[in-house]
Order: structure tokens, then C-alpha cells, then sequence
């Protein structure tokens, strides 16, 4: 051991059979996954995100330089103001910029230039990759592997809230430089993810989709 590693003690070794009991049940809770689109307004208590937020982390990342900014927007006008922004790129997308190949493959989706999540749910977490760190001398420190790590965090964070009970949506519009102007995060942030949590409606509805075959994606040499 050298002067940088030092022993870990927090690993638990559980017997093959409740790793396998675990690993199982996992699956059967992820399985109830969907996203929705459909939020009720109804507060979250701040605690829970924050310990989700916690949960996302503790993901690996390169040179553990963390490369993320997590921006909990709960404000009423500045989720407007999101949305606002958001359905105004959104309905360029839709109108000019995708070519008919990815509105064709969204189609079954059932989605359209209308958000109206963004201000309807009440909490969004604005996920921002970080290139580089501004250092108290002045200097740029790159950072390494940023959006594979934010990617990870992400998948942290989703499969956190759901397991604390609460819905999700992962929203891109293309592009999120509004998030740095309307937050006022720096030029060396990028907006990567707007996620929503929150609270379905009573009558929310999903679109009918299938995954793809485990065998088909999934090989063992």
C-alpha cells in the first residue's frame, strides 16, 4: 500500500446465493422503469433529491476530477423560463432541423415541440459537463473522460430516484446553451441533460415499446 491507497474495508462479500437474490430483485425493480411525460405538480421533499444526488456522486469518473455540475431548479418562473426557451428550440427541431429519418424514429413516441414537464414537474436537475476547472492560480486544469463520466452519474442519479419512487424524464433539446444563460453557469460548463423528477399524474399514459433481445446484445466469449 502507498501513500495514495489505502485499504478497503467497506466491501461487503455476501454469500452466491443472496448476490444472486439481490442482483435479481434489482433487475425486477429497474424493470418498472419508464419515463414519463405526464408529471403532477406535487412538491418533493428537498432531502430526497439531495440523497440522490449524493447516490450520483459516487460514480467513477476520470482521474476522479469529477467533471459535473448538478443545478436543482425547484423556482416556478425559472422552470418557465426553461420551458419557454427549451420549446423554442424544440420547435425548430422539429420544423427545420431533423431530417424526416429521426422524426420518423420518434414518431411512435408520440412527441412534439410541446414540454410542458418542464414546468409542470417540480424539480429539474440541469446536469452540466465540466471541461476544464479554473484553478485559484489562474491556470486551466483539464478534466478527463468528461461525458462518459456525467454519463455515468446520470445513470446513477435516474436509477436512484427510481428507487426512491419517483418518475423521471431525460430531456436533450439541441442546443442548451439557454441553460448556461438562464442559470448562469460558466463557459467552461456544458449543458449535458435536463432530467425531471417527480410525481406522475394519475392517468399518465406510456408509449408501447419493446427492448431488445438479451442474446442480440449481450455476448459471452
Amino acid at each position: 500500500m502507498n501513500s495514495v491507497t489505502r485499504r478497503y474495508d467497506e466491501y461487503i462479500r455476501f454469500p452466491l446465493s443472496t448476490i444472486a437474490q439481490r442482483a435479481s430483485e434489482f433487475l425486477r425493480h429497474m424493470q418498472t422503469r419508464r419515463t414519463v411525460r405526464q408529471f403532477s405538480s406535487e412538491p418533493i421533499d428537498t432531502e430526497i433529491i439531495d440523497d440522490c444526488l449524493r447516490t450520483a456522486l459516487l460514480a467513477p469518473n476520470g482521474a476522479n476530477r469529477q467533471p459535473w455540475t448538478f443545478v436543482v431548479v425547484e423556482n416556478p418562473e425559472v422552470r418557465k423560463q426553461i420551458r419557454e426557451a427549451a420549446e423554442t428550440e424544440e420547435r425548430e427541431f422539429y420544423s427545420n432541423r431533423a431530417p424526416d429519418e429521426w422524426l420518423n424514429a420518434l414518431a411512435p413516441l408520440g412527441t412534439d415541440a410541446s414540454k410542458p414537464f418542464l414546468e409542470t414537474a417540480p424539480v429539474l436537475i440541469c446536469i452540466f459537463a465540466e471541461a476544464w476547472k479554473q484553478l485559484d492560480d489562474g491556470t486551466q486544469q483539464k478534466n478527463y473522460y468528461v461525458s462518459e463520466s456525467v454519463g455515468i452519474a446520470s445513470g446513477f442519479l435516474i436509477a436512484a430516484l427510481h428507487h426512491a419512487g419517483l418518475a423521471t424524464l431525460t430531456h436533450t433539446p439541441s442546443p442548451m446553451k439557454f441553460l448556461n444563460n438562464i442559470l448562469n453557469r460558466p463557459k467552461n460548463e456544458r449543458a449535458y441533460l435536463i432530467l425531471v423528477a417527480g410525481f406522475p399524474e394519475s392517468d399518465y399514459e406510456v408509449p408501447v415499446i419493446t427492448k431488445r433481445p438479451f442474446d442480440e446484445v449481450v455476448i459471452r466469449i
